[in-house]
């Protein structure tokens, strides 16, 4: 499961900030009357079409695996968590529906017909991923239903889609995947410019992709913040996870980096910041901070898992921050895209950068809540299948998603190799 979530993530979010650059590069050619503009848009549809594609296979893969692999869980949840699953079965449809239009509307729409057909798109790749993250929220403040003797007794649908997980975890997922859609274009078209592709179309890219980043980078931070500051006082055994903090205290220090050791209760090789902790969570550098010692230890996460994925995904998010306000403060400064090659550089390796940021805060979101599928209600060792003969299963899903990858891979380059032949003879000249 763990597997084809990480396969599938990435076309999610590529599905949520993919059709607002296309409705934005659309709207703005339409604007300005810039042809440059639309046909970046009609190219980054071709790409979105393959993406759609594959995302919706593995989407649906997701879809059996939960019922498979997942009995005990789905025993109790399915009645629950019902609503937001079904509401992103009409978002996707919708998203499909007027994908359809979009992609085989170019040549048959005008023009403003056609970009309007864009912004459900948009709008529904959105939905789709807040609806499927309330589910997820709901396993972290598990609301909405009535317990008599372990067995429901009555169920609220709509209190468990917006419990007190979802304003903060949905939005947080909402402007990650904006972050990591910007920066994968935005490494795209620095790789061509490192290439020597200056043209209007690698300009304009490149040039939108950060604009999306540079927003995304900031949002994501300020929901973060939000985000650690609500697991604090909801889920206090994953903040101290999270942190590496072994022993409850006043005055909790902040561990950047390091390697926690359950052997020293302890982070080994810390920067240790002395009253970080206490101020961030709580904006009072005396505040009490639980620790993993009070909490029993067959509850407790494994801490070296989720502080090295917190740390990974606070580190890498602060340097695609850093990789932004240098990029902004060039253009804003010499009036133009900047050619650095180290800059150039460093943006390629910001788009694997920002998805291993947001794989990484879905480790620190689901191995923080271990040992626990549903928070305090089922442990996943209760929620997943006895089934045998898993482990061949795994390792031929495994193959096939390795296959998709490649062949995914192959398609792009095939389909940008395709728009360089069309667009070289109406090339714009180097500025």
């Amino acid at each position: 499961m763990g597997t084809s979530l990480g396969f599938h993530i990435v076309f999610a979010v590529l599905g949520v900030g993919m059709p607002l650059l296309m409705a934005t590069a659309e709207g703005i050619g339409l604007w300005r009357r810039d042809a440059a503009w639309i046909a970046l848009a009609r190219r980054w549809s071709s790409a979105f079409g393959v993406l759609f594609a594959i995302g919706a296979v593995s989407g649906t893969v997701l879809s059996f695996e939960l019922g498979l692999l997942w009995p005990g869980f789905m025993a109790f949840s399915g009645s629950i968590i019902g609503l937001p699953f079904s509401a992103e079965g009409f978002a996707f449809f919708l998203e499909a529906i007027f994908l359809g239009l979009y992609l085989y509307g170019w040549d048959r729409l005008r023009p403003v017909q056609h970009w309007l057909a864009g912004l459900p798109v948009a709008l529904s790749g959105a939905a789709s991923a807040v609806f499927v993250v309330m589910a997820n929220a709901w396993m972290n403040s598990p609301s909405g239903f009535t317990l008599a003797n372990g067995r429901l007794v009555s169920v609220d649908p709509v209190a468990a889609a917006f419990n007190p997980s979802t304003p903060t975890e949905t939005v947080h997922m909402l402007v990650s995947a904006y972050v990591v859609t910007g920066f994968v274009v935005a490494a795209v078209y620095a790789a061509g410019m490192l290439r020597g592709r200056f043209d209007v179309h690698h300009r304009h890219g490149l040039l939108l992709g950060m604009a999306m980043a540079g927003i995304a980078i900031v949002l994501a931070g300020i929901t973060g913040d939000t985000s650690a500051r609500f697991v604090y006082g909801a889920q206090p055994v994953k903040f101290a996870a999270m942190e590496g903090l072994y022993t409850t205290m006043r005055g909790a220090p902040i561990h950047l980096g390091g390697i926690p050791s359950n052997s020293e209760h302890r982070v080994l090789y810390a920067i240790e910041i002395p009253y970080g902790l206490s101020i961030l969570a709580a904006f009072d550098p005396n505040a009490e901070v639980r620790g993993l010692d009070s909490f029993p230890f067959d509850v407790r996460p494994n801490p070296i898992v989720v502080h090295l994925s917190f740390d990974t995904m606070v580190g890498l998010g602060t340097g695609l921050g850093l990789l932004a306000l240098v990029f902004w403060a060039k253009v804003f400064r010499s009036r133009r895209l900047p050619r650095n090659r180290l800059l150039l550089w460093c943006l390629v390796a910001g788009g694997p950068a920002a998805v291993v940021t947001m794989e990484a805060g879905w480790f620190v979101t689901e191995f923080g809540r271990q040992p626990w599928v549903v928070y305090g209600i089922i442990r996943t060792v209760s929620a997943a299948t006895p089934a045998p003969g898993l482990a061949i299963v795994f390792i031929v899903f495994t193959a096939i998603y390795v296959a998709l990858a490649v062949t995914l891979a192959r398609l792009l380059l095939r389909l940008a190799t395709h728009n360089r032949e069309l667009a070289e003879p109406a090339q714009v000249p180097q500025a």
